[in-house]
């Protein structure tokens, strides 16, 4: 059975020009340069910034006589009742520390200075609670 590319290359939407090759490399095929064809592809995504690395916080001998907050990020359905459950068992276990709940104002990805100011001021550690 014999194809007719043209009619075949046009039923898949492209153009029969496409079985001539381009001009490019006619050109080339005339001058008698080499059968490889060197391309040069970029990557619309660019280049990403270099990621700076933090060390861990050094660990706590002890948490006796900190504060820590506890911080509702989203208001996530339950994530505050965590955070209290959260509480309710420092006080139970570990009475010398002392636990602070707050929630940010604002959704998600807004800044909270306010918070923030007194987290830094009072807060030894946090623990963010941002939901799913």
């Amino acid at each position: 059975m014999k194809v007719n590319r043209r009619k075949l290359l046009s039923l898949l939407g492209m153009s029969p020009a496409l079985l001539a090759g381009s001009r490019v490399e006619a050109e080339e095929k005339k001058k008698g340069a080499g059968s490889e064809q060197k391309l040069t592809a970029v990557s619309p995504k660019g280049t990403p910034p270099a990621v700076q690395l933090y060390s861990m916080a050094p660990r706590a001998s002890s948490l006796d006589g900190k504060t820590i907050y506890v911080v509702d990020a989203t208001g996530f359905f339950g994530s505050n009742t965590l955070l209290e459950k959260m509480q309710i068992w420092f006080q139970q276990n570990m009475p010398g520390v002392k636990t602070v709940f707050r929630k940010k104002a604002g959704i998600y990805g807004a800044d909270d200075p306010k918070l923030w100011a007194e987290i830094k001021a009072n807060a030894y550690a946090t623990v963010m609670a941002i939901g799913h």
